[in-house]
């Protein structure tokens, strides 16, 4: 790869000259080969099964088995991560740890949500881009059920927002207003990156100190955390786990899997998160920019190892851990 992208950087050094630096071109030429291998419209995304031989050890499971607090997975809003299929490893996980891992396959209500401690949204959509991923990303959410999940957030539920790169965040953006969290819908990617990944670590600060890197002792300290491409976004309170660098750009194509160009509307997200924590009331909210991570997935022809399976990622899988133990209340009282 490296060869063809010294090559298309000398061709778009002749197209953009002078007004675009090295490290611009050398973006473009990254975000391109990202957004390709991201998708071939959804057909690669969507391509991607579950590594279901991916099983960590947990040397101090949370709960005996099916004792813990009970996880709904959202499965009602067109999402491309379920319990049985792409966060089947996640579940397992959980599973393993003591939790009960539900689905939840119905709109969210007073009543649907009572049933569990934690919920879990994974990438949803509206069902205008259930077929075709390009904006608009209307919400996907109804207004009644944002109401739903702010007030039993606000009496003691606990809310694991997830929202990849575009079109998840523009999905996911109605509900996460509702807890003060910003959304950019794009592509959020380092130019300084040769692969679209981000490795998140604690001795540079962009992995910080927090109950959830600490973990409940010293085998479960996190000092690095892995994530493949994703969002950003902001928060107007609570406390930032994964902050982006200062060379992250945000991308925002008009349609999924479009090229990038100079033109492309983009913004600086610079000091901007993709994992953050806040209490809500008398519950709790994690939110993340980025999918992959909390899976175990075999992406391309080769099967490559994507998510906590991957090498770069080997403490993702007690990262998950931490995070629902402070979502549930083990960490960070």
């Amino acid at each position: 790869m490296h060869a063809y992208s010294d090559h298309m950087a000398s061709h778009y050094a002749r197209l953009f000259p002078e007004s675009y630096s090295k490290s611009f071109i050398t973006l473009i030429i990254i975000t391109v080969f990202a957004v390709a291998t991201a998708n071939a419209q959804t057909g690669d995304v969507l391509n991607r099964p579950a590594d279901t031989s991916f099983n960590p050890p947990i040397e101090r499971p949370a709960y005996p088995t099916n004792c813990g607090p009970v996880i709904i997975i959202d499965e009602a809003h067109f999402n491309v991560h379920t319990a049985t299929g792409r966060y089947l490893p996640f579940a397992e996980l959980l599973r393993r740890d003591g939790y009960v891992v539900q689905a939840s396959k119905s709109p969210f209500t007073e009543a649907s949500l009572d049933r569990g401690k934690i919920l879990v949204i994974a990438n949803a959509l509206n069902e205008r881009n259930q077929a075709d991923w390009s904006p608009p990303n209307p919400s996907a959410f109804t207004n009644e059920e944002i109401a739903a999940v702010r007030d039993w957030v606000k009496g003691g539920g606990s809310l694991l927002l997830i929202a990849d790169h575009l079109p998840w965040p523009g999905a996911a953006d109605k509900l996460a207003l509702a807890f003060g969290i910003h959304f950019s819908n794009g592509y959020a990617l380092d130019e300084k990156m040769q692969n679209g990944n981000f490795v998140f670590k604690r001795a540079d600060g962009s992995l910080t100190n927090h109950p959830i890197t600490r973990g409940r002792a010293a085998n479960e300290r996190i000092d690095s955390v892995a994530a493949f491409t994703g969002s950003a976004f902001r928060i107007d309170s609570g406390k930032p786990l994964l902050i982006l660098g200062p060379s992250v750009v945000s991308y925002m194509p008009s349609v999924f899997g479009g090229h990038l160009n100079p033109g492309t509307p983009h913004i600086p997200v610079k000091g901007w998160h993709q994992g953050a924590v806040m209490r809500f009331g008398k519950g709790r909210v994690a939110v993340f920019g980025e999918a992959a991570m909390f899976s175990a997935q075999l992406a391309g022809p080769d099967r490559r190892p994507m998510g906590m399976n991957a090498p770069i990622a080997k403490q993702n899988a007690q990262f998950v851990l931490n995070i629902v133990h402070w979502l549930s209340g083990l960490l960070g009282k």
